[in-house]
């Protein structure tokens, strides 16, 4: 499949600040389940800096704009082909290994109804059938509601709620696959749902299994990624994963913007 991507993040600012700083998790690699066409990154009043690819094969780019300044538009388009692998992350380039992933961090720490389910599925010797269990155990414990839960919802918050996002599945999902001894992360990337444009930007979550590699489960839709998905970036959860993570110099609020249009090239 053909996929066009148009991601635009504008920040207004209260008062204008004296410059911002900003690194960018907003390319996408190119592997055997996705080949990248075109894809261009502006960022209005910006200077582009260093940029390098990081352990788990991310291409992370710094940017500058000067200030001061009281709007920032951070716009993506580009054209990537997928294939479906059936979730299977294969052919992409990373350093760092499975047992990096095995470290909690505040999102993704279990409490005992995440720890139970992942205790539930410890020590199966089929580990790719123990990860499929645990992220259908997690679409039955977290309804889909968009709105229920915030940015800095926990995993066991959202377990707790009983409703939650994409972000709140993947977490989850990651905290019960660690107890379970299994590495995971998490994904940030762009869905072709068809749907509202907070499904365009999309998340979930990925689980080594020994011998086959790094898998992916959207428990929020009750799948493996397939040819509808664009992987950006991964992390230990989705600030550590954040397509766009800054500073600004000043005081005042911040509002942010973020629209995202995700469409079959090919139509």
């Amino acid at each position: 499949m053909r996929i066009a991507v148009d991601h635009v993040t504008l920040y207004r600012y209260e008062r204008p600040v004296r410059g911002v700083v900003q690194s960018h998790r907003l390319t996408p690699a190119s592997f055997d389940g996705q080949r990248v066409l075109s894809w261009e990154i502006t960022v209005s009043g910006g200077l582009k800096g260093g940029g390098f690819r990081d352990g788990a094969g991310d291409w992370v780019q710094g940017w500058t704009v000067g200030g001061p300044v009281s709007e920032i538009e951070v716009r993506v388009a580009g054209v990537v082909d997928t294939t479906d692998l059936a979730g299977v992350l294969r052919g992409h380039r990373e350093l760092l290994p499975p047992e990096a992933w095995l470290r909690e961090t505040g999102a993704t720490r279990a409490d005992a109804a995440l720890s139970a389910m992942g205790k539930g599925v410890a020590g199966t010797k089929d580990a790719l059938s123990a990860a499929h269990e645990l992220a259908a155990a997690v679409s039955e414990a977290i309804a889909y509601k968009p709105g229920a839960t915030h940015a800095h919802t926990t995993a066991a918050e959202a377990m707790a709620q009983g409703e939650g996002v994409c972000q709140d599945h993947a977490h989850a999902l990651i905290a019960a696959a660690r107890v379970a001894g299994l590495p995971a992360r998490y994904v940030a990337g762009y869905l072709m749902s068809g749907e509202s444009e907070a499904e365009a930007a999309h998340a979930w979550a990925e689980i080594h299994v020994a011998g086959l590699g790094w898998v992916g489960f959207d428990a929020a839709n009750r799948c493996c990624p397939d040819e509808r998905y664009i992987r950006l970036g991964s992390g230990l959860d989705a600030r550590d994963a954040a397509p766009i993570k800054g500073t600004a110099r000043g005081s005042g609020e911040e509002h942010l913007e973020v629209t995202v249009a995700v469409a079959n090239a090919q139509q």
